[in-house]
């Protein structure tokens, strides 16, 4: 069916007073809109669904989202009856409809005859992928839309194992979707009624605690090794985060802290940020007014689900500078491995792991320390889905990271984790405070040290049917005009992952790399309508490694603005 045969089918199944029928309605005289909210299907990929919510099948609503359960359960009551009371874990973020998605999802699974666990309330992230392998659960969904705006809305899928559905997961549960009728095979009961048959479970406090304990443990230094009465600044970004993260604080004897008080509670339209993603520093605005008024030596952020970790910190002037996450994974990356290398508990085949567009100065740190760094596809289904082979292989996992603020430091919980990552850089800040250092004096020691690097992550968003298109049309101009040169410099390899390379999996990504010490990668973002772009010049000084990415960056963007 085209989209306006969508369209009526739509129109013809829903009640009258259903409120996506009265939205579709308002826009039938507009073609346009018709066309972009039933061109395609919400696609379910590594990362589930995302979309901006509203009526229309690339929409999020019930109907995606019951069509989208419906094909899962069928996938899991394939597996047998032990997958079916192993069961599900859901939780939800803050977000328009999160709490109402899950419940309706948890009625499904129950309804089809599989065993659900859930909350009295919302949860972060990292703790249900942390709840999964506690549970023993055979899979786990969230409703979250991460760090998108907050017309947005997603369904994060899991599997047993802990990490985000891979791709043969997500393509075997693709085919049981495709395969169900919204109108006709959705079996669904009330959330109530699960809770009185039993076949829906509310997970206790004790749960949570069972998270901090494991996140607690990750701990490199205590007691009178920290000073502990440093300032530190933390907003949630009116998500997920404000209780862990206060109830982390208090367990680990910080005592100069506070959370900013108009970001503290959950809102699902992120009044008092806008747009709730902590790699931009206009989300920091409130964090620094208090920070000043503090006199706070480090501010810290996670997104609206937890997962998603930034900093500011104080440079030697006192002016508060944002860190990329490349930078933020520099000093995690150094403290752990000092910290373990000092306490002699640094294994003898350590490893970490970064992906492909994650910047080469973590590989130098680690290889300093014996630690070898591994690569992957982005993504922490990626990054601790390597965790497995790592094990088979004789190896110690010891952290994983990627530039876009996501850290993974444990083993069991396998997906990026802001309230890990939270303590472990405001333990580092109290650690290095009782040295009389700050982070940003270890930063330009790590610099010092290893080398300068600059560090760019720029993006295009092109939204909507023409957007999907021109993004399309620039990866393919670019694979047909790839570079001799950049930014003065010969070009000495070009890797293209369309095909996959070596042991990575087929992406649409390239990387290429110049002789000057410089690289940069472009690719598509799976989960947003952005093209993406990452910068990275390695220099013997910081003047001239910024002047190189500067250049470097002019030039290809350039080059890729210019398809229409």
């Amino acid at each position: 069916m085209n989209h306006l045969e969508q369209y009526q089918e739509w129109l013809d199944h829903l009640k009258d007073s259903d409120p996506l029928k009265q939205e579709l309605y308002a826009i039938r005289e507009d073609e346009k809109e018709i066309e972009d909210r039933f061109y395609q299907e919400l696609r379910f990929g590594t990362a589930g669904l995302r979309g901006k919510l509203g009526a229309g099948t690339n929409r999020m609503n019930f109907l995606t989202v019951g069509k989208a359960t419906q094909g899962i359960a069928d996938f899991i009551v394939e597996h047998g009856r032990e997958a079916m009371e192993k069961g599900v874990v859901i939780t939800h973020d803050p977000r328009h409809f999160s709490r109402e998605f899950c419940e309706y999802t948890a009625g499904i699974l129950a309804a089809n005859g599989i065993r659900v666990y859930t909350f009295p309330d919302l949860r972060a992230t990292p703790e249900l992928a942390f709840m999964i392998r506690h549970l023993g659960t055979i899979s786990g969904i969230n409703i979250t839309a991460s760090h998108n705006p907050k017309e947005y809305n997603g369904y994060k899928v899991y599997w047993e194992d802990g990490c985000q559905v891979s791709s043969e997961i997500a393509d075997a549960m693709s085919q049981r979707i495709e395969l169900v009728n919204p109108w006709e095979d959705i079996r669904t009961s009330s959330f109530e009624d699960g809770l009185k048959t039993g076949n829906i479970r509310i997970l206790t406090s004790e749960y949570d605690r069972a998270y901090l304990d494991k996140i607690e443990s990750l701990a490199i230094h205590h007691g009178d090794d920290l000073d502990l009465s440093i300032p530190l600044i933390y907003t949630p970004l009116n998500g997920c985060g404000a209780v862990p993260f206060r109830q982390m604080l208090t367990d680990r004897g910080f005592t100069d802290w506070m959370i900013v008080p108009e970001q503290e509670k959950p809102d699902p339209d992120f009044t008092t940020v806008g747009y709730p993603n902590p790699e931009d520093p206009a989300a920091f605005r409130l964090s620094e007014q208090y920070g000043r008024q503090r006199n706070a030596e480090l501010l810290m952020a996670t997104d609206p689900d937890a997962d998603r970790f930034a900093i500011e910190i104080r440079n030697d002037e006192g002016e508060y500078i944002p860190l990329n996450g490349n930078q933020t994974g520099y000093l995690l990356v150094n403290y752990l491995l000092e910290g373990r290398k000092a306490a002699g508990t640094l294994p003898e085949k350590g490893a970490m792991v970064k992906s492909i567009v994650t910047s080469s100065l973590s590989e130098i740190i680690a290889r300093a320390y014996g630690v070898e760094m591994f690569e992957t596809l982005t993504g922490f289904k990626n990054i601790c889905g390597k965790i497995p082979w790592l094990q088979a292989n004789g190896y110690t996992y010891l952290f994983g990271y990627e530039e876009s603020i996501g850290y993974s430091a444990c083993e069991e919980i396998r997906d990026k984790d802001g309230i890990s990552a939270g303590m472990l850089v405001a333990e580092a800040a109290a650690y290095y405070r009782k040295q009389g250092k700050t982070l940003w004096d270890v930063l330009q020691e790590i610099y010092a040290e290893y080398g300068y690097f600059a560090e760019d992550e720029p993006n295009l968003v092109l939204e909507g049917i023409p957007g999907e298109q021109r993004i399309t049309r620039m990866m393919k101009w670019f694979r047909t005009h790839l570079p001799s040169e950049a930014a003065g410099s010969r070009v000495t390899r070009i890797i293209d992952y369309l095909g996959g390379y070596e042991d990575i999996p087929p992406q649409n990504a390239i990387r290429v790399f110049l002789e000057n010490g410089s690289w940069f990668a472009i690719r598509p973002s799976g989960t947003e309508p952005k093209i993406k772009f990452y910068f990275y010049s390695h220099q013997d000084s910081p003047e001239k490694a910024h002047t190189v990415n500067q250049q470097l960056r002019e030039e290809i963007l350039a080059m890729i603005r210019q398809v229409e």
